[in-house]
């Protein structure tokens, strides 16, 4: 397909503003409702009145069930200053029990917003105010810590400005929420995981594709089905049911963002999704990350970068001609996209490209860093290395890795248990490395070693301690959890001493990414910077990959600790960090 001229641009915009289909683009983003340059509705603090409610929202032309906050999804975009002291009355209208978390915020814990752990919930007809002082600035959001609320709609964005002048000049600046959303009620789509963990992929490999040369060979297909693994499963909620929202529009109603050529636009993207990891892009211009979780990091350009579930990050981009250029939010699995459009008018369009081809997991999504890429044609073709040291059979000489096998100091070996279905035999930090399926997107892509604090760090000190936590699952049962152990089993919390340094490696036993997030603090990650390491509130763990961070533990309080992926928080994917003060001697 060649690339539309500026001509067929604006004539096609033309006719898109009539409501004509347009022919280059496929048929899932024609335009249904031409050109919307419709802002997020804004409230503005200190005092801020929320209702949470049943709503019927429209997305591409079709009605849907969700729950909103004062009728909109996404929830309005709050607007609040540093210093200030925040109160935010929060009305709840359904039947049930709900809450909001400030993600990403630094609150007293009685005002975090996680039921059972730092307040009970809003009960049906009653309002609860929050109230705490706002010390950060940043792209933050909100969103419900209830049940699955989450996936219905109950989210929105944050943005705290500087006490001062910004230190990130713009000329323009558009909030973009990245979110998912499904007919199904998302108890039906726990319901379905359940019975079948891959029940939503709908990008199996074909004997067709092995035949076109797409995807594994015949040998390595057998190898994986002999370990009864998927490599195609990437995501657990996919585009066969999902479609992907920009702002809470779908691809084809076209959310558009304004410019005049010449601006430095600030985009402050949130990815506010329940399940769904973003590759996000804009071709023909270049991406420049000024911020990462609410934090100023040094500007470094990309071509594209991927926000894993409930990360933010801060882009410039400027665009210097009159045209449109088209955001996307490509699903990391590849089966679906969000999709906007950055013009100088409303109506404009540019071309969409095709979703490219989904990714395939690899030996070192299984946890084999050490041994990926080795020829194995010497060792026991019954039972290779790389299936002995998951489990999967026993080689001839009689010696295999199983799965009571650790490598960790300081904790406890990880229990025998069904949510410990692998281990990574040799897990390395893939912190430096393109995210799953961007190695070869042929233009550069973030990795978080990218990111540099323009800050130093608050805190220096060398850690004190360490702490290895392991990200555990069973893909066939459901069941995920923090070292082989579901939050409904866990006998006491995970204890920090106020004020004291830590050092944590997440190690990820799983063949999926798991973005983690702490409530309460940020911590600064282990990638080579010194004190000026980037701090983050929540990080992506890639499949078979670490990731280590340093942790102050400076707030006092019960704090919750968990991934992100709204099932797998459900399933069990969740702790809690108790922080408390030494007792007086």
């Amino acid at each position: 397909m060649t690339r539309p001229t500026r001509r067929q641009f604006l004539r096609d915009a033309t006719l898109a503003s009539g409501g004509v289909a347009l022919p280059w683009m496929p048929a899932w983003a024609q335009p249904v409702s031409a050109g919307i340059a419709t802002p997020l509705p804004t409230l503005t603090g200190p005092d801020v009145a929320l209702t949470v409610a049943h709503h019927a929202m429209t997305i591409d032309g079709k009605r849907s069930h969700a729950i909103a906050i004062n009728g909109t999804v996404p929830a309005p975009l709050i607007r609040l200053r540093q210093g200030q002291t925040a109160r935010l009355s929060v009305t709840n209208r359904l039947a049930e029990d709900t809450s909001i978390h400030w993600h990403g915020l630094l609150v007293p814990f009685q005002m975090d917003g996680v039921p059972g752990i730092s307040f009970p919930g809003i009960r049906p007809g009653t309002t609860f105010t929050y109230e705490f002082p706002l010390l950060q600035a940043g792209t933050y959001w909100y969103h419900s810590h209830s049940g699955l609320q989450e996936q219905m709609g109950h989210y929105g964005p944050l943005v705290i400005d500087p006490e001062g002048p910004d230190p990130i000049a713009s000329d323009r600046e558009h909030v973009i929420v990245l979110s998912d959303h499904s007919p199904l009620h998302p108890h039906a789509i726990f319901r379905r995981l359940k019975l079948q963990g891959g029940y939503f992929n709908f990008q199996k490999q074909t004997l067709g594709g092995m035949l076109a040369g797409r995807g594994q060979t015949a040998k390595e297909r057998a190898e994986w089905g002999a370990m009864r693994m998927d490599p195609t499963d990437v995501s657990d909620v996919t585009g066969s049911t999902y479609t992907f929202l920009v702002n809470g529009y779908g691809p084809a109603d076209n959310w558009t963002a304004l410019f005049a050529p010449g601006e430095r636009v600030r985009l402050r993207v949130v990815n506010a999704s329940a399940m769904t990891i973003f590759n996000v892009r804009i071709p023909g211009l270049k991406l420049t990350i000024v911020q990462a979780d609410g934090l100023d990091v040094r500007p470094v350009a990309v071509d594209e970068f991927q926000i894993g579930v409930a990360e933010t990050y801060d882009v410039i981009v400027e665009p210097v001609e009159a045209l449109a250029y088209t955001l996307v939010a490509e699903a990391s699995d590849r089966s679906g996209m969000g999709r906007a459009t950055l013009a100088p008018r409303a109506g404009m369009v540019a071309a969409v490209p095709a979703l490219r081809r989904r990714p395939l997991a690899t030996m070192k999504d299984m946890g084999m860093g050490g041994m990926a890429g080795v020829d194995h044609g010497a060792g026991d073709a019954a039972c290779p290395p790389e299936h002995a040291a998951m489990g999967h059979c026993t080689p001839s000489g009689g010696m295999a890795m199983d799965h009571s096998m650790r490598d960790f100091a300081n904790a406890p070996e990880l229990p025998r248990t069904p949510t410990v279905q692998t281990i990574s035999p040799m897990p390395v930090d893939r912190t430096g490395e393109p995210p799953q399926g961007l190695a070869d997107a042929g233009h550069r892509v973030l990795v978080y070693r990218d990111l540099v604090a323009v800050a130093r760090n608050p805190d220096v000190r060398v850690p004190s301690r360490q702490l290895r936590i392991h990200l555990t699952g069973n893909m066939e049962r459901y069941m995920w959890a923090f070292d082989g152990v579901k939050l409904n089993e866990v006998t006491a919390p995970i204890p920090f001493r106020a004020g004291e340094r830590v050092r944590v490696t997440l190690v990820n036993d799983t063949m999926m990414a798991h973005p983690i997030h702490l409530h309460g603090h940020y911590f600064e990650l282990v990638t080579g910077h010194g004190d000026h390491a980037p701090r983050k509130h929540t990080v992506n763990v890639a499949p078979g990959g670490t990731v280590t961070f340093d942790l102050t533990a400076d707030a006092v309080g019960d704090w919750a600790f968990h991934c992100h992926l709204l099932y797998h928080m459900h399933a069990g994917m969740m702790q809690v960090v108790t922080v408390r003060a030494e007792p007086a001697a």
